[in-house]
C-alpha cells in the first residue's frame, strides 16, 4: 500500500497542475485487504448485516470476486442504511448513512487516494478531517486572529443540511479539475447515487452524500475548497476594505472582519455565492455580530451591554481581560447546550447501567471524563470542565445508591471510593491556546 501511495504522492509532487489518470489501478486486492484493517469493526453494519468478522471468514473469496466486479465495472454500492443520531445540544437528530461493509473498504482506499491528490491544493484556513489538523487548532487560529489582527466583527455563519444537498453534478467538475479516470470518477459517482434505506423504504439521492460514509468528509472538502474558501481568499477577501479572515472546520466556518461595511458585503454575497452551487445558508443559525478588543469599549460608550458571544465546534467564545495583566483576550467555555446535553446522556448512560459490574461502570467512567477533559479542558475552561466532573460524581453517587433498597455509602465512603479505590481522574487542563496565541 505504501508503494502504491508514494507513486501517486511523487506523480502529484511533480506534476501539480496537471490531471492525473489510472487511479482505478490502485483499488486492488492488496490495498482492500490493508483497508480492512482500517475499519472498525465495532460499528454499526449496512443492510446486509455483514459484520468484520464475517467478512475477514471468506476475506480471500469475497476480495477476488470484489476485485472482478471494479475491474469490469460490475460493482455496484448497497444503498447506505440510514440512522438519526441525537443532534448535541439540540432535540434534534442528526442522519446518518451507514455503507456495508465491503462498501467501506471501497471508500477507505478512494478517500486515501483522494486525500493525495487534493490536500496539496487545500487552504490553510480549512481544518476539519485533514492530517495534521484538529479542532483545538481552528479554536487557537480564532483567538489568535481576533488578539492580534484588526477584528471588530464575527460572522457566525452555517450552511443548512450541506451534506444532504451538495449538487452531484458539481462534485463531479471538482473532482475532474484534478483527475483524469473516468472509471474513478465513475465509481464515486456511484457511492453519491447509491441510495438509502429508511424503514425498509428505498429513496433515491439525486443529491448529497451521506454523513457517515467513509469519503464524505474529504468529498465535503474538497466542494467547500472550490465554493467557498477559493472565493473568499481569492476574490472577496480582495474586494474588502479592510481585514479579512476566514477558519473552516468540514461545513463550519466562522469569519472574521474589521469594517462592518465588509461584514454587510460578505452576507450578502455569500447567499449568492453558495445558492449557485444548490447550498443555502440558515438565517436562524447564523448571526453577525460586534467582538473584538474594541468591541467592549464602544458598546459601554453606546449604553449597550457586553459585546455578544458566538459558537464554534463546541466552544462559547467571549470577549474578556486577562487576570493578571489586564490585557484584552479571547476566552472560551463550553457551549452550553453541548454541555447540557453531554449531561443528559451521562444521566441516561448512569441510569442504564447502574446494576452492573461497579468495577466495569468505574472503567467506562474514567475514558469519558478523560474524553471530555481532552476535548474541553483548554485554557480558561477550568470551570467548564470542573462542572461535568462535579455533576457526574453527583449523579454517580444518586444511582449507585439506588441498586438495592439499602443505601451502599455516604458521601465520606463515596469520596474515598472516588479518589483512593476507584481513581476518578479529575479535572485538568489539557490545550494551551495561549502558546499559539503568543509565538
Amino acid at each position: 500500500m505504501e508503494r502504491n501511495i508514494s507513486r501517486i504522492k511523487e506523480w502529484v509532487n511533480q506534476h501539480p497542475t496537471e490531471r492525473i489518470q489510472n487511479l482505478s489501478m490502485f483499488i486492488n486486492y492488496d490495498n482492500l485487504l490493508l483497508a480492512i484493517s482500517k475499519v472498525d469493526g465495532t460499528k454499526a453494519t449496512g443492510i446486509d448485516k455483514v459484520t468484520k468478522d464475517m467478512y475477514l471468514e471468506k476475506k480471500e473469496e469475497y476480495l477476488d470476486n470484489l476485485v472482478k466486479r471494479l475491474k469490469y465495472g460490475d460493482y455496484k454500492p448497497i444503498p447506505s442504511k440510514r440512522v438519526y443520531i441525537p443532534k448535541t445540544g439540540s432535540n434534534k437528530k442528526r442522519p446518518l448513512g451507514i455503507p456495508s461493509f465491503e462498501d467501506k473498504i471501497v471508500q477507505v482506499v478512494i478517500a486515501e487516494i483522494l486525500e493525495i491528490i487534493y490536500e496539496p491544493l487545500f487552504l490553510n484556513n480549512s481544518y476539519g478531517f485533514r492530517p495534521n489538523k484538529n479542532c483545538h487548532q481552528a479554536v487557537k487560529e480564532i483567538t489568535r486572529l481576533i488578539q492580534t489582527k484588526k477584528v471588530n466583527n464575527v460572522c457566525d455563519i452555517d450552511i443548512k443540511g450541506f451534506f444532504d444537498n451538495v449538487n452531484h453534478e458539481w462534485m463531479i467538475k471538482f473532482l475532474e479539475y484534478r483527475i483524469n479516470d473516468k472509471k474513478f470518477i465513475n465509481l464515486i459517482s456511484k457511492f453519491l447515487k447509491a441510495g438509502i434505506m429508511e424503514s425498509g423504504k428505498y429513496f433515491d439521492t439525486e443529491k448529497g452524500t451521506p454523513q457517515g460514509g467513509i469519503i464524505s468528509p474529504i468529498l465535503a472538502n474538497i466542494y467547500l475548497h472550490f465554493v467557498l474558501d477559493l472565493w473568499f481568499e481569492k476574490k472577496f477577501k480582495k474586494e474588502c476594505i479592510g481585514e479579512a479572515y476566514l477558519i473552516r472546520y468540514a461545513d463550519d466556518f466562522v469569519c472574521l472582519f474589521q469594517k462592518v461595511e465588509d461584514t454587510k458585503a460578505f452576507t450578502r454575497e455569500l447567499n449568492k455565492r453558495v445558492s449557485e452551487f444548490g447550498l443555502e445558508v440558515s438565517q436562524e443559525k447564523s448571526k453577525t455580530i460586534e467582538f473584538g478588543r474594541f468591541a467592549i469599549e464602544n458598546r459601554e460608550r453606546r449604553g449597550e451591554s457586553k459585546p455578544e458571544t458566538f459558537n464554534f465546534l463546541g466552544f462559547t467564545f467571549y470577549c474578556s481581560f486577562s487576570y493578571d495583566t489586564n490585557v484584552f483576550v479571547v476566552k472560551v467555555k463550553t457551549d452550553r447546550g453541548k454541555l447540557r446535553s453531554k449531561l443528559n446522556n451521562f444521566r441516561e448512560w448512569i441510569k442504564k447501567v447502574r446494576t452492573f459490574d461497579i468495577e466495569d461502570i468505574v472503567k467506562v467512567l474514567r475514558l469519558k471524563l478523560l474524553g471530555h477533559y481532552r476535548y474541553y479542558g483548554v485554557t480558561y475552561n477550568f470551570r467548564g470542565i470542573y462542572k461535568y466532573y462535579h455533576y457526574v460524581l453527583k449523579e454517580l453517587y444518586k444511582w449507585l445508591n439506588r441498586r438495592s433498597q439499602k443505601k451502599s455509602f455516604n458521601y465520606e465512603q463515596f469520596n474515598n471510593k472516588v479518589n483512593i479505590e476507584w481513581n476518578i481522574p479529575k479535572p485538568r487542563l489539557y490545550i494551551n491556546l495561549l502558546d499559539y496565541v503568543y509565538s
